[in-house]
């Protein structure tokens, strides 16, 4: 079997999952197999739960509105969430929701808000954000769900972050250079420690914020180039440079 099928819808559920399980499916969930996707009896769907690893299950209708799947075998191991924190100051709901399925889709293990002097959209909907999460990793085949913890203050977020866990900082006051170089030099590519990005908001962290952020030990400033970038494209632009230096894709 390929790595991954592509032609087999993936669904997320709560339940455990073996061998010749039967997943009862609500009334959402049969809605969008049998009537969005239109698939029929016996049809395969891909199921994980986070837990189990990747199981095929079988199409089974149990009425006009409903459906069961019955769990057959797993085609992929459970794997570890990534060791990359993504810790960054909440935006309006739309963006938010993108920033959320893009982090995902680069591998952050771990989606941490943080509240700073100039965040704008305070009133988290964490259940949105969690939901979100949930989608892309249906989407694009990722096992492991990452933490989604509530919003904490930036000092008490930098606070909770292990020693050695390297901090990669979004900073546009940070000096033009080139920021591979920058990583390598931060942390041996070969064995890189486990990673943290940190994107603020769209006015920026305040001068008290990014002398906090800079006197933590094992931190590095970086600077994405000389053009202003909204906080979701910076969010894309680290996430995809981390993870090619120093991340899984290196």
């Amino acid at each position: 079997m390929p790595a991954y099928d592509f032609t087999a819808p993936r669904l997320h559920v709560e339940s455990d999952l073996a061998a010749n399980v039967v997943l009862p499916l609500d009334r959402a969930q049969a809605n969008y197999l049998l009537n969005v996707l239109r698939r029929g009896p016996d049809d395969p769907v891909l199921v994980f739960n986070g837990r189990d690893g990747e199981w095929r299950a079988h199409l089974v209708q149990t009425g006009r509105k409903g459906a069961d799947l019955h769990v057959v075998e797993r085609t992929r191991p459970q794997t570890s969430p990534a060791d990359l924190h993504y810790l960054f100051a909440p935006l309006k709901s739309a963006r938010l929701d993108y920033v959320a399925q893009k982090a995902v889709e680069m591998g952050a293990g771990a989606i941490r808000p943080v509240i700073t002097r100039y965040t704008q959209g305070e009133r988290l909907n964490m259940d949105r954000l969690r939901a979100n999460a949930v989608e892309a990793a249906e989407q694009c085949g990722i096992l492991a769900i990452p933490a989604c913890p509530e919003p904490e203050r930036l000092p008490t977020a930098l606070a909770g972050l292990e020693p050695d866990r390297l901090l990669v900082f979004c900073d546009e006051d940070a000096p033009l250079s080139d920021p591979v170089r920058a990583l390598r030099a931060a942390a041996d590519p070969v064995a890189p420690p486990p990673l943290a990005v940190l994107v603020g908001p769209e006015g920026g962290f305040s001068e008290e914020e990014r002398g906090l952020i800079r006197a933590r030990p094992n931190t590095v400033a970086l600077s994405l180039g000389p053009r202003i970038l909204r906080a979701d494209t910076a969010a894309v632009a680290v996430l995809a440079l981390v993870q090619a230096v120093l991340g899984d894709a290196h």
